[in-house]
């Protein structure tokens, strides 16, 4: 039986590089690919900068990778997304800020760029392969007899990247693997140490983009009120994409017994509203755009555990599912704080990620 072929999608990061390791142990034929994402049109961020964020020209050189890759020994390409990483993520990204929302870029990212257009691009180029794997920590197992594939959250928890996946389509489970699903941060590292590789104490990733959200958003201003709950106007902004959810800092207010928060974004009216800390928990949510892992919901109503945000504790609420299945109504059992519109809430029964759509 000849050797099967495995892409896996290399970031520069330890957690790629582990899985190449691990793969290539397997006996796997391994090939590394890094997604070009960095449009030489965006502004160049001034000062200081996060460059170990996804979105970063820094990243564009590839020359460590390449370096890292050939450590490995294995083969390496760059796949050029560029494109439609700008029309999928970055102008998304905009839209929903103009619309009051905070979305969530790395949801788009995952389910459309690194599992979408990457292998199709890489495929696109000659290469060939038989699965696409990444650094994720998550798991992918499949049901009998039924043959279905099931997303489920990582064995270490602290690490559970599921919420960030959980857009993946049944065709797309069917083709990837996750190998540090079973295993700590601690154990990669080792391996990666083991391996001689400089990545071994690597800080991981952080955030998508490395300077100000502004730099990417580029909206002139658009001054409007702030005001409380019962429209009292008790300040102006310059521009709602300024404010999300929970925001206290930064407000400009004073005189109030207690402290102040964005509890809500009218867009239409272009006005940011500012309330106590107790009125931004929230009963119940309405999400759309939603993604089934199975194809489907699991039912017309259901029990599940919500997680609204990616380091949310998931809540238990009782789903209700609209009759296209593109939108659910969720209650939660008790109320939760700062549901926010643009985020993903994606529901879990135990281990298992049901699908999730973008809250409204």
């Amino acid at each position: 039986m000849d050797k099967k072929t495995v892409l896996v999608g290399l970031s520069g990061g330890v957690d790629s590089a582990a899985a190449a390791i691990l793969l290539k142990e397997k006996g796997w034929h391994v090939i590394g690919a890094t997604m070009l994402i960095w449009d030489p049109s965006l502004p160049v961020p001034q000062g200081p900068r996060n460059t170990k964020a996804c979105l970063s020209p820094e990243k564009e050189d590839v020359s460590e990778i390449r370096a890292l890759a050939a450590k490995i020994g294995i083969d390496y390409l760059t796949v050029d997304c560029r494109q439609a990483y700008r029309q999928a993520v970055l102008d998304n990204f905009r839209q929903e800020y103009a619309c009051g929302h905070t979305p969530n870029p790395c949801v788009i990212c995952n389910s459309v760029i690194k599992f979408g257009v990457l292998p199709k691009a890489a495929r696109a180029q000659g290469i060939a392969f038989d699965k696409f794997a990444t650094g994720h920590y998550a798991r992918i197992t499949q049901e009998q007899p039924d043959g279905e594939f099931l997303l489920r959250t990582a064995k270490d928890l602290s690490r559970d990247q599921s919420y960030f996946l959980h857009r993946l389509t049944q065709a797309q489970l069917a083709h990837i693997l996750f190998p540090l699903g079973e295993m700590s941060k601690t154990e990669i590292r080792s391996i990666a140490r083991q391996a001689g590789l400089a990545v071994a104490d690597k800080e991981d990733s952080q955030d998508f983009y490395c300077g100000d959200y502004n730099d990417l958003l580029n909206f002139p201003n658009k001054p409007g009120e702030m005001i409380l709950q019962d429209g009292t106007v008790v300040g102006r902004h310059n521009g709602i994409w300024g404010y999300t959810i929970g925001k206290r800092k930064g407000l400009g207010l004073s005189g109030f017994k207690e402290p102040m928060y964005v509890v809500g974004i009218d867009a239409a009216q272009n006005r940011v509203i500012i309330g106590p800390k107790a009125a931004l928990f929230s009963a119940s949510l309405n999400a759309e755009h939603m993604s089934w892992t199975r194809g489907r919901p699991p039912a017309a109503s259901f029990k599940a555990h919500i997680k609204i945000r990616n380091l949310h504790h998931a809540a238990p609420a009782n789903i209700t599912v609209s009759a296209d299945g593109q939108s659910i109504h969720a209650v939660f059992e008790q109320p939760q704080l700062s549901v926010t519109a643009g985020q993903s809430a994606v529901l879990y029964d135990g281990d298992i990620v049901l699908g999730g759509g973008i809250i409204l």
